[in-house]
């Protein structure tokens, strides 16, 4: 299937470096608002935090190509303006963050579009370890792959809620900084995902302070399994001045009994038995930029779980939200692929 990735920015990126050596998968077009094909190539080659591309683009006319692809570049304002007919496209991977509206979505000559953030409207959203089972290439059309927090929590969550049954928790997202915060103090910054005008904490200097902000993950998780929601959840989440890997610290209070003995094998247990990268178990003395570039998203740092009252679960996962969160994206587009290569 020929597939045209919208927008390559930071997940973009990391989707298109993690896609170039599949066979399975032909990305053949970029539409990107950046007009600058030199600029484009430049910034998939070269990056700050994963480093250099072995297999380099470079630019020929309007196309950048390296010996495992050749890639049309395009620079619409919109999915809804490309031609994807004349282009010959089948699926779209949409890494904008743009927040299209789903039944505009369905009307494109697509066989799917995989949308890199929550979306309550879409077709379906999934989370590998969660709900790939339910993925149904003849029904499904818009699929959101969720959010780098909700693919890293909700596989944890779910198995413990059918382990031991989660009556309410808590939860705190530590998150790398991103593109939109500022280096040094400036003005508020509106968020139109989630309905801020203008957040003041996000105006100051993201190099310079941790920074507490709100979190959609729950709500994400919501969208998947109801058993999570707002409702037994309170989050929060803290931006800081690291450029990937995030960790969340999770708190749980449960309806059966167990101790952290129990915990700990039964996500030993959970790992060894997984159809995808999904848990990690780890005991070693680790920090954030040890986790790095793992495609690994539920990484569990048994150093920290805990039990008390055999009814109170403290947990901590790492993951990388970036290229972690990307491997994941290109998983699911693989199985995509492999479904309706199965069903023909």
């Amino acid at each position: 299937m020929n597939i045209l990735l919208n927008g390559v920015g930071r997940i973009g990126k990391a989707i298109l470096r993690i896609a170039n050596s599949s066979t399975s998968l032909n990305i053949v077009a970029i539409n990107e608002l950046n007009s600058n094909i030199d600029n484009i190539a430049y910034s998939i080659n070269y990056d700050s935090t994963y480093g250099t591309f072995e297999d380099k683009f470079k630019v020929s006319q309007n196309e950048i190509k390296n010996q495992t692809n050749t890639i049309k570049i395009l620079n619409h304002n919109s999915l809804l303006d490309i031609d994807f007919k004349a282009l010959n496209i089948d699926i779209v991977i949409d890494a904008s963050g743009a927040n299209l509206d789903a039944s505009k979505l369905q009307e494109l000559p697509l066989k799917a579009i995989l949308l890199t953030h929550p979306k309550k409207d879409a077709d379906i959203n999934i989370i590998l370890g969660v709900n790939a089972n339910d993925l149904n290439t003849k029904t499904h059309k818009v699929i959101s792959t969720s959010s780098c927090n909700a693919t890293a929590l909700l596989p944890l969550l779910k198995l413990i809620d059918e382990k031991k049954q989660i009556l309410c928790g808590d939860i705190t997202t530590i998150h790398p900084l991103l593109n939109h915060q500022k280096v040094l103090d400036g003005s508020c910054l509106a968020s139109k995902n989630r309905d801020v005008e203008c957040n003041f904490e996000f105006g100051r200097s993201s190099t310079q302070n941790i920074i507490p902000s709100k979190t959609t993950t729950i709500e994400a998780c919501s969208y998947l399994n109801k058993n999570i929601n707002s409702s037994i959840f309170s989050s929060s989440s803290l931006r800081v001045p690291t450029d990937t890997v995030g960790v969340i610290n999770v708190a749980l209070n449960v309806k059966e009994d167990c101790t952290k003995e129990e915990i700990i094998n039964i996500c030993k247990e959970y790992e060894e038995n997984q159809k995808f990268k999904v848990f990690l178990n780890n005991d070693e003395a680790l920090v954030s930029s040890d986790f790095k570039k793992s495609e690994y998203t539920t990484i569990l740092d048994h150093r920290f779980t805990d039990v008390k009252q055999a009814k109170m679960i403290k947990l901590v996962v790492w993951y990388d939200n970036e290229w972690g969160y990307a491997s994941k994206v290109v998983d699911i587009l693989k199985l995509y692929v492999k479904i309706s290569n199965n069903n023909k």
